[in-house]
C-alpha cells in the first residue's frame, strides 16, 4: 500500500517549503488511494522548541487537509538503536573512539576525497579490531558509531528520482557517516530511515536539499536489507534574488501563519504552493482541492527552483505577497457563497472590536465580495458599516463633478427630505433619487456622489442603493446632516 510521510524538525515555524511538501505528500496519498503519515523529527533536542511544535500544528490545521497516523521520532529511540546495533553486527558500522570536535589535521588523516579534498574516515577507527573495539566500549569510552562505506571496490550508489530521474555517487566520495552520536542519539540519518523502514513508508517526497542525502539513505535501507522507497525530491522554493527561502533572511514572508493572518483562505494557500514547482500540464491555475487531486501526479513536478514574487521592503501589504498568490486569494474569495464568506468575515470583523450581527455581516459580504483580495481587506472595504461615526473625511469630496460647494448642499438637503420618506430597498431608493436628480436639474452621477460621500466617507464604495440598504434611514439620515455642517 502506498504510504508517504511529512516529517517536519520542530526548530521554527512551518515553513512555506514545508507546506508545500505536506500538501504534494497529501494529494499524492489521496490521488492514489494511501496513507499520510505525519512524523515529528524531533531528536534534535538542543534546536527543538515546544513553540515551534505548535507553530507546525496550528499551520497544518490551517491548511485543513488532515493526516492518518502521527508520531514523534523522540518516543521511538529505542528502535532507531535496535536497527544501528543490527547495522554494526554484520559489520557494516564501527565505532569511532574520536574525541568530538578532533580536526582532521590532529587525527593525521590523509583520506580525503579526490574531487573537494573533503573528510572522508579516521583509518586508525575504521580499521579497529572488533576485540579492540569492545574492550574500549566496555571500559565506558564514548563512541560515535559510523557506517562503513564501502571502499576501494569501484562500487557505486545509484538510484531513480522520481523528478531528477537516475543518480549516481562512486562509494569512495561518500564520508563513513555517522548513525548514532557519542551520546547514544541517532542522527539525522539513521532516525529517518529506521522509521521510514518502521512505518512502511513506500515514497519519499521531500525538497531537493536532501537529495544529497538519500545516497547515505539508500546505503542504510541496503544495510538493513530493507527495500529502498521510491524518492521524489521537490525543487526548491527561492526569493526574487535567486536565494533560497530563508526564515533567517526572508522572515515572515516564509512563514505560513503569516498567510493566515493576512487573510489568505487555505484553499487558495494550498492553490498558490501546489503552483510553485508543479503544473497540471493544462495552463489551469485556479483550482479547488478535488481538481488538484485529480491532476496531481509526480511526472508535473519541475526540475526548476520556483520563484516566490515577494518584495523584500514591500511598500504596501500587498507588495508583501506573490501577486499569483493574491490573485488566485481574489479568485476563491469571490467562488465562496455568500453565508460562507459572511462566516469567515465575521471573526475578523469581532476580532477587530466591532459586535456586528451575523445578519448584517451577511447582507454586507454581497457589497464587498468583489472588492477585497485577503480576507482582512474587509476591516478596509466595510469599515464605514460597522462605525457609529465616519473618521473624518475632505469635504471637498461632496462636491459633486463640475459643481461646487452650493450644489452639494442643495443635493444633500433634498436627498435626505427625499430619503426620510422613501421605503429603504433598492427599486424605491433608485427610482426616488433618480426622480430628486431630475428635479434639480443634474444628472444621477452628480446626485449620487454627494450621497455616498456622506455615507461612506469617501468616493470609493459599493454600490450605493444596496449600501443605503444595509445602512438604514437612520444611520443614513445622521450622517447626511453632518456632511451638510462640514459644508
Amino acid at each position: 500500500m502506498l504510504r508517504v510521510r511529512f516529517a517536519p524538525s520542530p526548530t521554527g515555524f512551518l515553513h512555506v517549503g514545508s507546506a508545500r511538501t505536506f500538501i504534494f505528500n497529501w494529494l499524492y496519498a489521496r490521488r492514489n488511494g494511501g496513507t499520510v503519515v505525519l512524523r515529528l523529527d524531533d531528536t534534535d533536542v538542543e534546536r527543538n522548541t515546544e513553540a515551534s511544535v505548535n507553530s507546525i500544528f496550528e499551520g497544518l490545521r490551517w491548511l485543513d487537509l488532515g493526516w492518518d497516523e502521527e508520531y514523534k521520532q523522540s518516543e521511538r529511540l529505542a528502535l532507531h538503536r535496535q536497527i544501528a546495533d543490527a547495522i554494526f553486527q554484520k559489520g557494516l558500522a564501527y565505532r569511532d573512539f574520536t574525541p568530538a570536535h578532533t580536526t582532521a589535521v590532529q587525527i593525521n588523516d590523509s583520506e580525503k576525497s579526490g574531487a573537494n579534498q573533503t573528510w572522508l574516515f579516521n583509518p586508525g577507527m575504521r580499521e579497529l579490531s572488533r576485540a579492540e573495539s569492545d574492550r574500549r566500549a566496555a571500559a565506558g569510552e564514548p563512541f560515535a558509531l559510523r557506517f562503513r562505506v564501502p571502499r576501494g571496490t569501484g562500487a557505486q550508489v545509484r538510484f531513480t528520482d522520481a523528478v531528477y530521474g537516475e543518480q549516481i555517487k562512486s562509494a569512495d566520495d561518500i564520508e563513513d557517516f555517522a548513525l548514532l552520536r557519542s551520546d547514544g542519539m541517532p542522527t539525522y540519518h539513521l532516525a529517518s530511515c529506521a522509521d521510514d523502514i518502521d512505518l512502511r513508508i513506500s515514497d519519499i517526497i521531500r525538497g531537493q536539499d536532501h537529495l544529497s542525502n538519500t545516497y547515505k539513505h539508500v546505503l542504510i535501507f541496503e544495510g538493513t536489507g530493507a527495500k529502498a522507497p521510491q524518492f521524489a525530491h521537490l525543487p526548491l522554493l527561492v526569493a526574487p534574488d535567486g536565494s533560497k527561502l530563508s526564515k533567517r533572511r526572508h522572515g515572515p514572508v516564509v512563514s505560513v501563519t503569516t498567510y493566515r493572518d493576512a487573510g489568505f483562505l487555505p484553499e487558495a494557500f494550498i492553490n498558490f504552493l501546489c503552483l510553485l514547482g508543479w503544473s497540471p500540464k493544462d495552463n489551469r491555475e485556479n483550482m479547488t482541492r478535488q481538481e488538484l487531486i485529480d491532476a496531481f501526479s509526480l511526472e508535473g513536478i519541475n526540475r526548476a527552483n520556483a520563484v516566490v514574487n515577494f518584495k523584500e521592503a514591500a511598500a504596501t501589504p500587498d507588495e508583501a505577497f506573490d501577486p499569483k498568490a493574491l490573485w488566485l486569494n481574489a479568485e476563491h474569495i469571490r467562488a465562496l457563497s455568500v453565508d460562507e464568506l459572511s462566516a469567515r468575515l465575521l471573526p475578523i470583523v469581532h476580532a477587530a472590536g466591532f459586535p456586528i450581527a451575523p445578519e448584517k455581516m451577511r447582507a454586507i459580504t454581497p457589497l464587498i465580495r468583489e472588492r477585497i483580495k485577503l480576507l482582512r481587506d474587509v476591516l478596509t472595504a466595510a469599515d464605514f458599516f460597522f462605525v457609529d461615526q465616519l473618521p473624518p473625511y475632505d469635504p471637498a469630496e461632496l462636491i459633486p463633478q463640475k459643481g461646487d460647494a452650493a450644489m452639494a448642499v442643495k443635493v444633500l438637503t433634498r436627498a435626505r427630505e427625499v430619503l426620510a420618506q422613501t421605503e429603504f430597498k433598492h427599486d424605491p431608493l433608485d427610482k426616488n433619487l433618480r426622480a430628486a436628480a431630475q428635479e434639480l436639474g443634474l444628472k444621477a452621477g452628480q446626485m449620487f456622489q454627494p450621497i455616498r460621500v456622506a455615507v461612506c466617507g469617501r468616493k470609493n464604495a459599493p454600490p450605493l442603493f444596496e449600501t443605503l440598504e444595509v445602512l438604514g434611514r437612520d444611520t443614513t439620515l445622521v450622517r447626511i446632516d453632518r456632511a451638510i455642517q462640514k459644508l
